[in-house]
């Protein structure tokens, strides 16, 4: 059952959804002199909702020590942070100038829900150019 779909009409009332691009880790190429270069599959045009993160969730980060400016995202669909098993993770939100969350490029630092139809995750922004 899509919990998220039941009352994401309702929440959307106060916080609208907004429209991103996914940056979807695809691995890394590794060049000659063993520099690696992270590789992306561009998901173009994803709905999600961004929040403050929860205290709980604030309380997970710092125990991670993973700092930065963070928020919540939830999403229809998926991202991953690192799944060192698959060599892939660290997927990257892109938001439109002028667009909640403030700033442009956000990390997927930590998946805090997974469930079939939606995830939850803890996002860190990043530097321009990211």
């Amino acid at each position: 059952m899509n919990l998220h779909g039941i009352v994401s009409a309702a929440i959307g009332t106060v916080n609208p959804f907004v429209t991103a691009s996914l940056k979807r880790s695809s691995g890394y190429t590794t060049a000659a002199d063993g520099t690696r270069t992270p590789s992306f599959v561009d998901v173009p045009s994803v709905s999600l909702q961004a929040q403050s993160l929860t205290y709980n969730d604030l309380q997970l980060l710092d125990g991670l020590n993973i700092q930065g400016v963070r928020r919540a995202v939830y999403l229809n669909g998926s991202a991953l942070g690192v799944v060192r098993e698959l060599q892939v993770g660290g997927d990257l939100f892109v938001f439109p100038a002028g667009t909640f969350p403030e700033g442009d490029t956000w990390l997927v630092a930590l998946v805090l829900e997974s469930w079939p139809d939606w995830c939850k995750c803890a996002v860190t922004l990043q530097m321009d150019g990211a």
